[in-house]
């Protein structure tokens, strides 16, 4: 007769079929342990019980033949009989004592769950302490550098305006507040850098100021979810935009155009006719391409002149979307001076320029060109006010709103005419200049 399994010693261990599982003892409060040889020759104890009819088992540790034989601890290597046997008797009255509550088992899986989440728990406060040491380094000075970098790389020509704004209203006024992280500007502190500009005299600039401000949080806001925006600004981890809590002083927004009358128009046409060199031809150009933007003009490479016809590329609007080409016809009147200005650019590609196309001209020079010819023939005279007097004139001449703004590249809204209509108005943009040339080269109201 084979021994029973109270009596079940070390050396019987050693003769265990691989695989299956053999009841070494009973256990006093309950189950039994039980044994499996295991590859190798290791041997693994088990605690077997039974719970709601259930058998089930749980592994206790590996069997270390050379531990003493009536120790009770386990050793570096595992557990004798006697003290496997005590890790099943303590295993049982745990069961016991949280029998109604599902068991030991259950207990355990509790435990496994309340670990796991202490880890998560962990894992997150370290993720979080990490992106508020990055945060830190991704201040509102570099938020407002990655912003001006984007609309570079969108070829957006404001970048310049924004680094400037940037420079000289916040970088040198306020540098502490630059060195700080971008998602820790509140909109209060927001307001009082807008207040500041605005009480120095540039109201003006004080919108433009929070206008560059908004957008470049909303970048750094949108990054998340939007694909075509450079994955740098998702590092200012911007939960919120707080310019947007600030108000915009909508007088600032006002410009004084004055449009120049048609009179007025004649007496400036009349000055330019005779003026000579590049100032002549760039300011008869700017006149009689119908008061086109400056800064647009004077961008005008000679890649984008093709005879009697120029492109000029119009930057504005929303930062995911493509600059926007926009053509014109060059009247005969002014097509010598286009010519003149292509040729004398023979060491750079910038068509308005005095150093031979290196670098064009600047608006400020453009301004005191026009302002130099004018002198006093012209009260309150500001180059701005062509645009919005050629404009007044061609409507005075009936000349349709929406051929205007063609002409002026005041913009294409609707989604018929900003996805489907891909006519260039050529025709109706070289009548509208015609119109304008009879206009002030005529003598009488």
């Amino acid at each position: 007769m084979g021994k029973s399994t109270q009596e079940r010693s070390g050396a019987d261990l050693k003769d265990l079929e691989p695989g299956r599982f053999a009841t070494v003892r009973r256990i006093e409060h309950g189950g039994a342990l039980q044994a499996r040889a295991l590859a190798g020759g290791v041997v693994q104890f088990y605690w077997r019980y039974t719970h709601n009819g259930k058998s089930d088992r749980l592994a206790v540790g590996t069997y270390d033949s050379s531990a003493p034989p009536k120790s009770l601890s386990p050793t570096a290597r595992g557990y004798s009989i006697a003290a496997a046997a005590e890790a099943c008797r303590v295993l049982a009255m745990k069961h016991l004592k949280t029998r109604d509550e599902g068991g030991i088992r259950r207990q355990q899986e509790l435990k496994r769950r309340e670990h796991e989440a202490a880890l998560l728990a962990e894992a997150a406060i370290r993720k979080q302490q990490e992106q508020e040491r990055a945060a830190a380094k991704n201040t509102l000075g570099k938020l407002l550098t990655t912003y001006a970098d984007h609309l570079q790389a969108q070829k957006r020509h404001s970048h310049a305006d924004v680094r400037s704004i940037f420079r000289l209203h916040l970088e040198t006024v306020w540098p502490e507040l630059c060195k700080r992280a971008a998602n820790s500007i509140s909109a209060e502190e927001i307001a009082d850098v807008i207040r500041s500009v605005a009480q120095g005299g540039k109201g003006r600039t004080s919108n433009k100021l929070r206008a560059y401000l908004r957008a470049a949080y909303q970048c750094a806001l949108d990054a998340k979810f939007t694909g075509t925006l450079p994955e740098a600004f998702k590092a200012f981890l911007v939960t919120s935009n707080p310019v947007a809590s600030t108000k915009r002083d909508k007088k600032f927004d006002k410009a004084d155009k004055r449009p120049l009358s048609i009179e007025e128009l004649r007496v400036y046409w009349g000055i330019l006719k005779n003026l000579p060199g590049t100032e002549g031809r760039a300011l008869r150009l700017h006149l009689l391409t119908g008061g086109q933007r400056i800064e647009q003009l004077l961008r005008l490479t000679k890649s984008q002149v093709k005879g009697n016809e120029i492109t000029l590329i119009d930057a504005k609007g929303p930062t995911d979307e493509a600059p926007r080409a926009h053509k014109l016809p060059v009247l005969p009147s002014v097509q010598s001076d286009l010519d003149s200005l292509v040729s004398a650019a023979t060491e750079g590609e910038f068509v308005f320029s005095t150093s031979k196309g290196k670098r064009k001209i600047s608006n400020m020079t453009m301004l005191n060109w026009a302002k130099a010819a004018v002198g006093s023939d012209i009260e309150e005279f500001q180059l701005k006010r062509i645009r919005s007097g050629v404009e007044t004139a061609l409507a005075k001449a009936k000349v349709s709103l929406e051929h205007r703004g063609h002409l002026q590249s005041h913009g294409i809204s609707g989604v018929q005419r900003k996805h489907y209509d891909g006519h260039d108005y050529m025709e109706q943009k070289l009548e509208a200049l015609q119109v304008l040339l009879k206009l002030i080269e005529a003598t009488d109201a």
